[in-house]
């Protein structure tokens, strides 16, 4: 479906900008009627941010010829997205709120702004490892963990399959210590 340049296409960005703002906004709000001690709420409010999700995904399919790009692809807008908010959309956000006085503002916008930095570098990160064929092997042995259940393995590679729960060897990560 070619619809560029419509009124179509401005909706749909529209449509999908309002329902991924609206499932954010219910997950801050279910965090607080958790803590306010109202359970029933938060769940309400967690059921409709994950409907809203789902009405994003419909919006964000149709401007994507009814699809959702593959992970080289997906990893490169990712890194060109975090690589335009630090450079320059909070770059130009920090200078005006300085211009107006909002030092404080400013700061909080540089400091986000560093935080992009280290996303968009971890995205090209995660794509050279893809391009490379070294998300699920390394020319050194790793410790390498299932994510579902646990299971370590040291080697080159990961398994194709855990031997204790039969995950494939998607949900294998090098094992990080950071505790």
């Amino acid at each position: 479906m070619d619809f560029k340049g419509s009124k179509t296409e401005a909706n749909l960005m529209a449509a999908f900008a309002g329902e991924s703002q609206a499932r954010n906004k219910y997950t801050y709000y279910a965090s607080k009627a958790r803590k306010e001690g109202y359970n029933q709420i938060a769940d309400l409010f967690e059921e409709t941010a994950n409907n809203e999700k789902e009405h994003a995904k419909i919006w964000f399919k149709l401007l994507h010829n009814d699809d959702i790009p593959d992970t080289m692809t997906n990893l490169k807008d990712a890194a060109d997205g975090e690589n335009y908010e630090w450079t320059d959309m909070y770059a130009t956000f920090a200078k005006e709120a300085r211009e107006e006085g909002f030092t404080k503002i400013a700061a909080l916008f540089e400091m986000v702004a560093k935080i992009e930095k280290e996303h968009e570098e971890r995205y090209l990160k995660l794509l050279q490892n893809i391009k490379d064929g070294i998300v699920f092997s390394r020319d050194e042995d790793m410790i390498w963990q299932c994510q579902n259940c646990g299971h370590i393995v040291i080697g080159k590679k990961a398994p194709q399959i855990c031997p204790v729960c039969n995950h494939p060897q998607a949900y294998f990560q090098i094992k990080a210590e950071n505790y």
